[in-house]
């Protein structure tokens, strides 16, 4: 078992003022937003099932050599051509770009930031030139939208 590791992070409380908390790092933000009552269940799981069906999709950045398209054994062909994508890639690619399509342009960019590339609520408000806690309001209703695409009850 590995050890949980904690960092030190500033943010601004519900009374507005700053305040020092120790975040896991293995938590998703939308996993700390849910804990903390930010999120409904439906909301939460809503932005989960997006945050899968990326991953599904094989969107994440890589950080390691792809080998499906290694030669095999034997083969010296330095042509080999990339395998296709599994039907399950393709339909969670699909239902990716559905729940995108369904947040909307202006909703997507803050939705994908938090609930796919695990950046936090104020990094995301604060990429996109944002007011703080004008964050809050649009991933919320983004996942709404969400919610609503991939019917969650």
């Amino acid at each position: 078992m590995g050890q949980i590791k904690y960092i030190e992070q500033q943010i601004e409380g519900l009374d507005g003022r700053m305040q020092s908390v120790l975040v896991h790092i293995g938590e998703s933000p939308l996993a700390w937003l849910h804990a903390r009552g930010m999120l409904t269940a439906r909301r939460y799981a809503a932005g989960e099932a997006l945050r899968r069906d990326w991953e599904r999709a094989g969107l994440r950045a890589r950080v390691t050599m792809h080998w499906d398209s290694a030669p095999r054994q034997g083969k010296r062909d330095s042509g080999a051509q990339p395998a296709d994508p599994t039907l399950t890639q393709m339909a969670a690619r699909e239902r990716f770009d559905g729940a995108i399509a369904a947040a909307g342009p202006g909703l997507a960019d803050i939705l994908w930031r938090v609930a796919c590339a695990g950046e936090g609520l104020a990094a995301a408000e604060k990429a996109l030139g944002w007011p703080t806690r004008a964050g809050k309001l649009v991933l919320t209703l983004a996942l709404d939208r969400v919610a609503d695409w991939y019917r969650v009850p």
